[in-house]
């Protein structure tokens, strides 16, 4: 089984909201997921990211690969940075 970190939309039609999220691979965009690690507001200017770093970090260390649009939102809040810190610590 392949976990990812993903976005899950949610919202109006014109006006979406997202979810970031932890799922298996195999399952559909907005379907079932692991875990709800954060929030992703693109509407707003600027966009409003809400992540809870424990538990991104938390999955990511144990293997969940982020999706490349939540990979580029990790890198704005300096989130992949700090992976990498700590996984070359080891």
């Amino acid at each position: 089984m392949a976990v990812k970190i993903r976005l899950k939309r949610m919202g109006a039609k014109k006006a979406p909201f997202y979810r970031v999220v932890v799922a298996d691979s195999r399952s559909p965009r907005d379907g079932r997921f692991i875990e709800e690690i954060g929030t992703y507001n693109p509407v707003v200017n600027p966009a409003e990211v809400k992540i809870n770093e424990e538990k991104a970090l938390e999955w990511m260390t144990n293997g969940a690969k982020p999706s490349d649009t939540v990979r580029n939102l990790f890198s704005k809040a300096g989130l992949m940075e700090k992976f990498h810190n700590a996984k070359n610590q080891k």
